[in-house]
């Protein structure tokens, strides 16, 4: 049997073919009720109105896809999610989720099959990296891709990221500068798809490096297993140190906030035996007064949603590859080395 047309699934569900129409193309003239329903047996009819043999003139299939290699509960996708769609929804656009597309055989199957049989307009990236040969079923049916906090800009049609070697760059120069000697670089390792936080421990050694010939000071990178329990794995390599080091440079603050709270039942309490800074500002970073890198995923996934529209349009985008720098936000894990007790 071929896939349903558009007067079936207006038969199933007991509406008319125009309500059908308007259920894809311009749901704001919809109930929720009739809306939800008609999508329902679109998809149990495997039905999408814009590939159909009474496809609008748009083509369009009001509908996106964020692709993401960790679970959407996670800060940093919760909050580009969050930006995508207070872009795409008041345009008229769905968002499919798929998580964990960090397997050859998830990415197969999303990169061959996923935007032909649910008819993609664009599919957003958060931020790992893409095989070129995976997006070539995309862009034989114009599909445009969007990168956000991408490791590289490179079979994406646009990228939004922070820069996130120099960021963290920023992060281990200015724990330099407050006198510290022994800093270290607790990370976890990368595994599978290049992320865009892989980048960071580059921008950790270049800052000590570069600062070698006019300070003091000795450095190490703590690499620990990705995974659930990176933020444990990298309090036991602290503790496992001979020397338990002065300043700590995290490389995400999921790292940094368990750290602070659980060195501190070890006796290690910042500021007053080291001082720690942490990457994106995320929430309770305020709450426990954490010293961190700042970046903004909101603004981020909205700046992708705003460059997809332009893309979908068929216009060119003045500045498709943007590269935004993280801020630092001073708060009170961190004092001058010789203030310490």
């Amino acid at each position: 049997m071929g896939k349903a047309d558009i007067y079936q699934v207006a038969k199933e569900a007991g509406v008319s073919i125009s309500t059908v129409s308007r259920a894809f193309t311009r749901p704001e003239l919809v109930s929720a009720k009739t809306r939800r329903k008609v999508l329902d047996v679109a998809d149990k009819l495997d039905f999408n109105i814009s590939r159909s043999a009474t496809a609008l003139k748009s083509g369009q299939t009001y509908r996106v896809a964020m692709l993401m290699n960790e679970e959407i509960t996670s800060w940093f996708n919760t909050q580009t999610f969050a930006g995508i769609e207070s872009v795409m929804h008041p345009a008229g656009y769905d968002i499919s989720l798929f998580q964990h597309i960090d397997t050859a055989a998830n990415r197969h199957e999303f990169f061959t099959d996923l935007p032909i049989r649910r008819n993609v307009d664009a599919v957003f990236v958060a931020s790992f990296a893409i095989d070129p040969h995976e997006v070539e079923q995309l862009q034989r049916i114009h599909v445009p891709i969007i990168g956000i906090n991408t490791p590289s800009s490179e079979s994406f049609d646009a990228t939004i990221s922070i820069d996130d070697e120099k960021g963290m760059y920023t992060a281990a120069q200015h724990l330099i500068n407050l006198g510290h000697k022994h800093i270290v670089y607790p990370c976890s390792e990368a595994a599978g798809l290049d992320s865009s936080i892989d980048a960071r421990a580059q921008g950790f050694i270049n800052a000590c490096k570069d600062a070698e010939g006019k300070h003091d000071i000795n450095w190490e990178v703590l690499s620990v297993p990705r995974g659930p329990a990176f933020a444990d794995s990298a309090l036991s390599a602290l503790l496992a140190m001979d020397e338990f080091p002065d300043a700590i440079c995290c490389q995400m603050d999921m790292m940094a906030i368990p750290l602070v709270l659980k060195l501190e039942r070890y006796g290690h309490r910042t500021p007053r035996d080291y001082s720690i800074v942490g990457f994106d500002d995320s929430p309770y970073a305020d709450t426990i007064n954490l010293t961190t890198m700042r970046q903004d995923p909101y603004a981020m996934g909205r700046a992708a949603a705003n460059k997809a529209l332009t893309l979908i349009s068929g216009k060119t985008l003045y500045d498709p590859h943007e590269v935004l720098e993280a801020q630092l936000v001073p708060r009170s894990t961190d004092i001058p080395f010789g203030e310490m007790a």
